[in-house]
């Protein structure tokens, strides 16, 4: 379904800064994608973002699993049409433990969400506003 509101999607939605950044979003005006691993925290989210009186969409996603992002693009593209900002938030940290002590794969873990996500997300970002008009 297309929407004539502009879309954003936001990662690491369910909490602190995703979570401030989608509201904000949806008080200016935004429908809102929102995504995070925590269900119904995320679903508390979109209950707020509704309450803004614009559409809102959770969907559940791992950002260190590429399958769970391009499925999370494709529910957008899906129930939006399009895509006008990412907010690309979804992180995570190792365990506070001397340097010495990380597993790799703990390590590899904490690069595929903070550094590849945010690449892969933006690349399906602009698959799709690429396409539309007017582009994100």
């Amino acid at each position: 379904m297309a929407t004539s509101r502009k879309i954003a999607l936001v990662t690491g939605a369910s909490s602190g800064i995703g979570r401030a950044a989608a509201v904000a979003l949806a008080k200016a005006g935004f429908n809102v994608v929102i995504a995070a691993r925590r269900k119904p925290e995320l679903d508390s989210v979109a209950k707020e973002i509704e309450a803004a009186g614009v559409e809102c969409l959770a969907v559940p996603t791992d950002v260190g699993d590429i399958a769970q992002i391009k499925n999370m693009f494709a529910k957008t593209k899906e129930k939006f049409g399009r895509l006008d900002v990412i907010f690309n938030n979804a992180g995570k940290g190792t365990p506070p433990v001397p340097l010495e002590d990380i597993s790799l794969e703990d390590w590899n873990s904490t690069v595929a969400a903070n550094l590849t996500a945010p690449f892969i997300c933006t690349q399906e970002a602009f698959k799709i506003m690429k396409d539309q008009n007017p582009r994100g």
